[in-house]
């Protein structure tokens, strides 16, 4: 099959980029602390045995940013969750004046993903940074979580991060109308929602991963760049 030719290219997404200042962490915001991670390190370690493998389920920008080191990687399917655009973002890919949105897993339905196997050595470490990474604020919007995968090498457990509905920046239920236009409208000092979406679905289609919702959303994206 040849590949698909996307309707957001790369110079529509770089009409939306702007130069943006990082305005720095929110003051008015709850973080996390050093005791509140290791108190999560130290819950989610005891959910996996030290003889099983550990890894971690890609769904969006940690497939083409995972930042971590790995060994193996494999399509994975999750069953009972599916990608959302829930994620309200202030920060990184949008500001508090024009906010973006990021995914998550939310319930129901499933999500073909990427499943990484991470080093052995130096595990805590690895996880330490991945918490770091994904979660910030408290109450915290993702919630690190063991999910059941497929893969066509056979079942396995992966750490996924899933939305805290009653998380600080969960966007709640949104259109899809108000979906594209943050997407094709939102930039922060990380890049934009067009350049997010676009990163995404190229890298699942390079690993043959087909979201027909995502692919709908940059045909929508791309004409809402293009019109304005």
């Amino acid at each position: 099959m040849y590949p698909r030719t996307m309707s957001l290219t790369e110079e529509l997404v770089a009409r939306c980029f702007r130069a943006v200042e990082d305005a720095g962490p929110d003051p008015d915001a709850a973080h996390l602390d050093d005791s509140d991670y290791e108190a999560m390190l130290d819950a989610f370690e005891a959910q996996l045995p030290a003889t099983e493998p550990l890894w971690l389920f890609g769904y969006g920008s940690l497939i083409w940013k995972p930042e971590i080191e790995h060994t193996e990687e494999r399509v994975a399917l999750a069953r009972g969750w599916h990608r959302s655009f829930c994620m309200k973002m202030t920060r990184w890919r949008g500001t508090k004046q024009s906010p973006g949105l990021m995914m998550a897993l939310d319930r129901g339905g499933q999500c073909k993903g990427v499943a990484f196997r991470l080093a052995d050595s130096d595990r805590r470490q690895a996880l330490d940074k991945l918490f770091r990474r994904e979660m910030t604020l408290k109450p915290t919007s993702y919630w690190p979580r063991l999910l059941r995968l497929s893969t066509d090498k056979g079942p396995l457990r992966a750490l996924a991060f899933v939305i805290n509905r009653q998380g600080t920046t969960y966007a709640g239920p949104l259109s899809e109308e108000e979906v594209v236009e943050r997407l094709a409208t939102s930039c922060g000092h990380w890049g934009s929602g067009a350049d997010y979406l676009y990163n995404t679905v190229r890298n699942l289609e390079q690993r043959g991963i087909h979201d027909a919702h995502l692919w709908r959303l940059q045909q929508l994206v791309a004409a809402r760049i293009a019109a304005s």
